[in-house]
């Protein structure tokens, strides 16, 4: 089994990388992250005629979040439960060959002292209600996607740069230490507990380039979903392409 996630920043801009990056690695599950298009304009045709199931919530310019399958998609939701009036599209679930995957665009914030926060904040608390819920109705669980927080010093290339900055702030550590608490694992840090594994990079300076980046970019995995895991790793391949996404794509396969 392979399950794999991307913020491909604009689905339109990227389809061709997309579907030769699906031809090439051939996941079970492929959550797609800012795919910055109206429900309408999805290219669902594009993705059957060759072979691929697909669900997603389309938003105009901003969000936007699509679950890619091999077999087809049950019981999706979209959104959180917790909050019902959230007009940015930024959640989709669905159980796949018996797997639960939630797929989230979490929220920014900004800085730490924007609004923006606030609804981070606000956000990431109802995400914990809805993932606890979600959890106890199905053992077999993924929640993957950007989530817009690199969670130790050791995901972040310069940690004394961004110490208390967005992204790496002790709060937001502490809310993604709270979803792992409801009984996920980083399934990245399963496989490869050390070392530098960046999922992002900022386009300006050459930041790419220079290997200065950020592991926000994750896969969240529960207890019955750690047997067989085998190999995590972000394919830096797909962000050194030409006009890539600012973010890799971060694959975990099971034995």
């Amino acid at each position: 089994m392979k399950i794999a996630t991307w913020n491909v920043n604009s689905l339109n801009v990227r389809l061709p990388q997309v579907a030769a990056w699906l031809a090439e690695h051939c996941p079970d599950v492929l959550a797609l992250q800012e795919i910055k298009l109206e429900q309408d304009n999805f290219p669902a045709a594009a993705f059957r005629l060759s072979g691929w199931h697909a669900v997603w919530a389309g938003q105009k310019t901003y969000n936007g979040v699509a679950i890619i399958s091999r077999h087809e998609p049950a019981d999706v939701r979209i959104g959180l439960p917790d909050m019902p009036n959230d007009p940015q599209r930024r959640v989709i679930a669905a159980t796949i060959n018996g797997v639960r995957v939630i797929n989230v665009y979490c929220v920014n914030g900004e800085a730490l002292d924007s609004p923006k926060f606030d609804y981070k904040r606000q956000w990431f608390a109802a995400l914990a209600q809805f993932v606890e819920r979600e959890l106890a109705a199905h053992p077999k669980l993924v929640l993957l996607g950007d989530f817009n927080i690199a969670p130790t010093d050791a995901d972040v290339y310069d940690p004394v740069r961004w110490r208390g900055k967005i992204l790496c702030s002790t709060e937001e550590r502490q809310w993604f230490t709270r979803l792992l608490n409801l009984g996920l694992h980083d399934a990245l840090r399963q496989i490869h507990p050390d070392g530098a594994h960046y999922t992002w990079w900022d386009y300006r300076g050459g930041m790419f380039q220079k290997g200065l980046g950020l592991r926000i970019d994750h896969i969240l995995i529960s207890n019955a979903m750690l047997p067989n895991l085998h190999d995590v790793y972000a394919d830096t391949d797909a962000r050194a392409q030409e006009r890539p996404s600012d973010h890799a794509p971060v694959l975990a396969q099971w034995a």
